[in-house]
């Protein structure tokens, strides 16, 4: 399906220096950020309280997190639990201040807004499982890099493996420089938004590249830049179409889905963003420079009914 067909081929290639200038720049921008201010990272990381309240109505939430705030705890992460009724509270290590004596300051003031609110569990999160959970999410991270590179080697050629790995980490590392400058909380549902952004990230790579290996076969009197730019301008329509849907979707999470699942949305967001740019501007590019040819991906073969040595047999694709 498609919106409209583009006739005339896009010279997306003619700017990729600039682009992918543009790209390092912000790149090492982003590295920059993280090195400097380190990323702001939740309970489940740094360790801290972790209380299970129930109410006997639906609970709201704004007045739990402003009740919490005027105690001075600060990053407290409140969402339902099962059901309206039900509220987890994530809350950080205070210093001068143990577990027990913040669930009691919380039970308290959370009273004074709510006779019904009754504490059902308490838990200290300690900085031995948010170390855990840091390092189970890189071994994450890395079996996906790991995956995506083998995948694109055996089914294409290992010059776009490395085109779309370079373009994945981009997407994934500006990620992580907004939520460093910005100093947004990095939690584990933000790493789950990042996995997802390599994967959502690839696919893109995956579509220009297969279109890539069909044009070479189709086209033969065109050049490596004209099959690239063909091929972006041709799946441009397919681009709007998946993008755009998932991207309203995304946006209204963003938007409406509260302060829960705020930070996972924003993450999405700027990955689906760049993943779009990085497949156009930086895989295909990183492809071309890296000298992606028509003989990479399609391999000549030799007639049975002819003699290979014969100097007039001819080889045909």
């Amino acid at each position: 399906m498609e919106f409209f067909k583009i006739r005339r081929d896009i010279p997306f290639m003619r700017h990729a220096l600039v682009f992918n200038l543009i790209s390092l720049v912000t790149f090492l921008a982003a590295v920059f950020f993280l090195f400097s201010r380190g990323l702001h990272l939740s309970v489940e990381f740094t360790g801290g309280t972790l209380m299970e309240v129930s109410y006997s109505q639906p609970a709201d939430l704004a007045a739990i997190r402003s009740a919490v705030d005027k105690l001075g705890i600060k990053d407290v992460q409140v969402q339902n639990f099962g059901t309206a009724q039900d509220v987890l509270i994530r809350m950080p290590v205070q210093k001068g201040s143990s577990s027990g004596q913040q669930s009691e300051q919380v039970m308290t003031a959370l009273k004074a807004g709510d006779a019904s609110a009754n504490l059902r569990r308490t838990e200290f999160v300690g900085p031995q499982v948010g170390d855990e959970l840091a390092a189970d999410g890189l071994k994450a991270l890395a079996f996906v890099v790991v995956g995506i590179m083998l995948y694109l080697a055996i089914r294409f050629e290992w010059k776009f493996a490395v085109a779309a790995i370079i373009a994945n980490l981009h997407d994934v590392v500006i990620i992580l420089g907004f939520f460093a400058f910005f100093q947004w909380e990095f939690s584990l549902p933000v790493l789950a938004a990042v996995l997802a952004v390599l994967g959502y990230s690839v696919n893109e790579s995956v579509v220009i590249f297969d279109r890539i290996r069909e044009n070479f076969r189709r086209y033969r009197k065109m050049n490596t830049v004209q099959i690239i730019d063909n091929a972006i301008t041709s799946t441009i329509s397919r681009t709007i179409i998946t993008h755009g849907s998932t991207q309203l979707m995304v946006l209204s999470m963003l938007l409406f889905g509260g302060a829960t699942l705020h930070y996972f949305a924003l993450a999405l967001t700027i990955g689906i963003l760049f993943g779009i740019y990085s497949s156009v501007f930086v895989a295909a590019a990183i492809a071309m420079w890296l000298g992606i040819a028509r003989e990479d991906l399609i391999k000549a073969t030799v007639k049975k009914d002819e003699d290979p040595n014969d100097p007039n047999a001819g080889a045909t694709v």
